[in-house]
Parts: structure tokens; C-alpha cells; sequence
């Protein structure tokens, strides 16, 4: 058994995707998806459901390493936007060289901060971290571990 992706449905996949290429370096895996079909309907419980997007390769993970699946439904249901202590999945994390600077990035990429950066020592090191919005809202956290 192994992990193979996380689906993150967006409004404007292509979009979300370009953010996620341009600021955290993930790469294209494979051709772009259009799926739909009983099959789909079957195992998604929706009725005609249609999807199109990509995966995206994780930095890091290498060639047969997970992906982030990035998929717009033809059919979109709005949600609020997520909140740290929310139940289920939370946030997606990326290691980063400098959080200030990738967090300015995401920022001018169309991202949003979430909260302030901070630091704490633990007994695996120095953490500096802070959590982010990307362009359609969902959580990112960026950390750096110092173990000077």
C-alpha cells in the first residue's frame, strides 16, 4: 500500500494549479484529465458528474511520489472558507528555505495570509512557520526547521 495523491476541487483549476506550479515549484504529471461517465457517477454518488484538471507533482517527492490532484467539477458546490480548527482534512504544509519570502510570494500570487509568522523552540529544533490562504482559500502552511 502506499499514499497516491489529495484532491483539492477548485473553482478555476487552471488557475489554482498555475499557483501551485508557480509558487511552490510543483511540477505537471500527466496529461490533463477530463473524466466523466457512469463510471464516475458510480463511484462519486453524484449524477453526471464531470470533472477536468491535473495532478501536480509534489517538490520533494520525486518522479513516483504523491501528486496533488487540482479538478474542477462542471457541477461546483460553494463552501465557507476553511478555518484552522475546522473537522476533516486542514491544510496542505511545504517546507520552505525562507517563510517570509515564499509567504510574500503566495501573496503576490493571489494568495492571503492567514495569521502572523512564528517561531517556537521544540526538541526537534527551531520552527518558524505560518498558515496562508491560496487564491481560492485553502489553507497552506509554510514552515522552516533551523536546528542551529
Amino acid at each position: 500500500m502506499r499514499y497516491v495523491h489529495t484532491n483539492l476541487v477548485a473553482r478555476d483549476w487552471r488557475r489554482l494549479a498555475d499557483f501551485y506550479v508557480n509558487v511552490f515549484r510543483c511540477t505537471v504529471a500527466g496529461a490533463e484529465r477530463d473524466l466523466h461517465g457512469d463510471w464516475l457517477d458510480v463511484a462519486t454518488g453524484l449524477s453526471g458528474a464531470r470533472l477536468r484538471g491535473i495532478h501536480l507533482r509534489l517538490p520533494g517527492c520525486g518522479a513516483d511520489g504523491p501528486t496533488l490532484e487540482v479538478f474542477s467539477y462542471d457541477d461546483l458546490v460553494d463552501a465557507d472558507s476553511p478555518v484552522a480548527n475546522r473537522v476533516g482534512f486542514g491544510h496542505i504544509a511545504f517546507l520552505v528555505e525562507d517563510v517570509e519570502a515564499t509567504l510574500a510570494e503566495m501573496v503576490a500570487a493571489g494568495g492571503s495570509r492567514l495569521g502572523e509568522v512564528a517561531g517556537a523552540d521544540t526538541a526537534a529544533g527551531r520552527l518558524t512557520v505560518v498558515y496562508a490562504r491560496d487564491p481560492e482559500g485553502n489553507i497552506v502552511e509554510l514552515q522552516r526547521w533551523h536546528s542551529d
